[in-house]
């Protein structure tokens, strides 16, 4: 069964924004320190202003038979990192199609069985997904509207995370492109982390699952050096506006039971965490966040639990690397699928997060980045990590970048 379409609200919240340079590929540690990172474009009263906005014409709701049944209060929720789609993934999906349309089945078939009893699944797309403009790979992408169709109605992703450096790649008309892909192909689909206009940005996107609330933010360090101008309307979420950001973090905890906060920090191509990361970290989950989903670094970083002030504990996913890509870092080659179940006590409304862990994925290529699929560790083997395109593998060199995840949290299924 793919994961669920329950119940889907959107409220009024504000939004904004933490620009530095970086991209998917090459990349330099620009660190920021914490006295940097206090600089907002939107000021107290304006904030105050947009989260007292009358939300009664912004809510939607979608509502099914198993609502009128006993909700559960039990969430199972998986989720993945970049969906990082080169050339050489669509030329072939073309082919695979024999000339009508794509085929993206290879690319993900081996990864189908980690979310099949998931209620919430959320991914980040790391690219822009249109039909309007054509295909398109590093250093600036666009993806074919197909990938979209893929993830949502084979895999069952339900919650798009568009907060990344690649969202202004084909500019703000690319941006419009995507956000008119999302909301005409897959409105039933949450998406967030880029917004139409300063209306949509203060609408917090939230999902009610099994009787469970959960609110989802999203915020990018920066968009590749591409200035947002706004001139279409649309807006941003940086992360550098940290005032805004814990208004808007308390706000959702406010309205929902589980707050979800997807950043896009941390140095690309890097295993260890920097500064920043640990800094927001700490921040996020002060101010309310109750499941951190980090990406960026393009390849598996630590996850852990985090005490809140309240002494109840956050989960932090610091990076889930790529859930696929045509990168050629060897580090880019190794990420992973989090995989958690949310409890809810329903007289207390206490939650509880409980076996966490993450699932280690191989990006898998052959000669000239051929055939790029997702391959479990599980059903990995040392032939295969010889026969990697590129650059050889080895199972002993991704068995010591799995070293940065905990033991208790790696799980090989």
């Amino acid at each position: 069964m793919k994961a669920k379409f329950i119940k889907t609200t959107l409220l009024t919240c504000a939004v904004m924004s933490f620009s530095l340079m970086c991209a998917c590929g090459d990349s330099n540690d620009h660190r920021i320190k914490p006295s940097d990172m206090t600089s907002g474009t939107q000021t107290a009263q304006t904030i105050e202003s947009a989260l007292t906005t009358d939300d009664s014409t912004a809510s939607t709701e979608t509502t099914t038979p198993e609502e009128s049944a006993e909700p559960s209060y039990s969430v199972h929720f998986v989720c993945a990192g970049d969906n990082l789609i080169h050339n050489y993934i669509y030329d072939e999906a073309r082919a695979r199609a024999g000339g009508n349309g794509y085929d993206f089945s290879f690319v993900y078939e081996k990864a189908l069985k980690y979310f099949e009893d998931a209620d919430i699944a959320v991914l980040n797309q790391e690219t822009i997904v249109t039909d309007e403009f054509e295909p398109s790979s590093y250093p600036g992408f666009c993806s074919p509207g197909a990938v979209g169709d893929y993830v949502v109605d084979e895999i069952g992703f339900n919650v798009i995370s568009m907060a990344n450096n690649h969202i202004l790649d084909m500019g703000e008309e690319g941006l419009v492109s995507t956000l008119d892909y999302w909301d005409t192909r897959h409105p039933e689909v949450i998406r967030y982390g880029a917004y139409r206009d300063t209306a949509d940005m203060e609408n917090i996107r939230t999902m009610e699952v099994n009787g469970i609330k959960f609110a989802f933010l999203g915020y990018m360090q920066h968009t590749n050096g591409i200035e947002h101008t706004g001139e279409l309307g649309t807006r941003l979420v940086y992360l550098n506006e940290l005032d805004t950001i814990e208004q808007q973090i308390k706000k959702a905890d406010e309205i929902a039971d589980v707050v979800v906060v997807s950043p896009h920090f941390g140095v690309e191509v890097q295993s260890e965490l920097n500064e920043d990361q640990q800094y927001c970290t700490s921040l996020f989950t002060q101010w309310g966040a109750d499941i951190i989903i980090g990406t960026q670094p393009h390849t598996i970083q630590e996850c852990n639990w985090y005490e809140k002030p309240d002494g109840s504990k956050a989960f932090v996913y610091y990076c889930l690397g790529n859930f696929v890509s045509g990168m050629s870092n060897k580090l880019a080659w190794i990420g992973g699928i989090g995989d958690l179940y949310v409890e809810m006590d329903p007289e207390t409304h206490e939650i509880t997060i409980k076996d966490p862990k993450i699932i280690p994925i191989i990006s898998h290529y052959g000669e000239d980045y051929s055939n790029v699929q997702i391959i479990p560790y599980a059903e990995y083997t040392e032939d295969l990590a010889q026969s990697h395109g590129y650059e050889p593998l080895s199972m002993d060199y991704i068995d010591d970048v799995l070293k940065h995840v905990p033991e208790e949290f790696l799980s090989i299924e």
